[in-house]
């Protein structure tokens, strides 16, 4: 392992949590992370993305093959453990991302930086259809935990859920704006906000 601190990345760490709990080889890793519905915190939607941060954690000496395992009608796979610095680097990675929020770059801001792009009669449909999608979002984590299951382990998807609830609240007040009036925009005022405050 070289001595800078390897890249932190959001798919690694789920791949050291999951090696922390058992050596297992990555197709078994990218099922478990869509069984335990964190494929909505990670994108493992391509099969090779897990294979390519665990050869990144491997090279960087925080995971290492533990062996080959076979299961009954299938290849042969090459089964991974965590490391000790792999378990030391995971508790440093999570210490530091509790504490001070990353610096992220959502596209969802972005697109609400430009809205007087569009005329305000297309931007409340469009966030009606975005009402739509995360209200579906919302009942699907709500109703997906297993019954009985601790909250320890239920955590990111209350949060995720307090975050999608906030988002609805505020998207139906912006809609309600935008159908009232009390929000909208024209070419005059663009071109006045511009020559006055650009």
């Amino acid at each position: 392992m070289t001595s800078a601190e390897p890249r932190r990345s959001t798919l690694a760490m789920v791949l050291l949590a999951l090696l922390l709990e058992a050596p297992m080889h990555p197709y078994r890793m990218q099922q478990m992370i869509k069984e335990r519905g964190q494929d909505q915190l990670v994108n493992v939607a391509q099969r090779n993305s897990v294979y390519q941060a665990l050869d990144r954690l491997v090279r960087d000496g925080l995971a290492r093959p533990g062996g080959t395992a076979r299961e009954a009608g299938r290849p042969e796979r090459t089964v991974y453990e965590i490391t000790e610095a792999g378990a030391a680097t995971l508790r440093r990675w999570l210490t530091a991302m509790l504490p001070a929020p990353a610096r992220e770059f959502p596209e969802f801001p972005v697109a609400l930086a430009f809205l007087p792009i569009l005329h305000p009669a297309q931007v409340r449909t469009l966030l009606e259809s975005r009402v739509a999608v995360q209200a579906e979002k919302l009942a699907q984590l709500e109703q997906q935990a297993p019954p009985g299951l601790p909250r320890l382990f239920l955590i990111e998807d209350e949060y995720r859920a307090t975050m999608l609830r906030a988002e609805l609240e505020w998207l139906r007040a912006l809609i309600d704006d935008l159908g009232s009036g009390r929000l909208d925009w024209n070419e005059s005022l663009i071109a006045e906000t511009l020559t006055r405050f650009g």
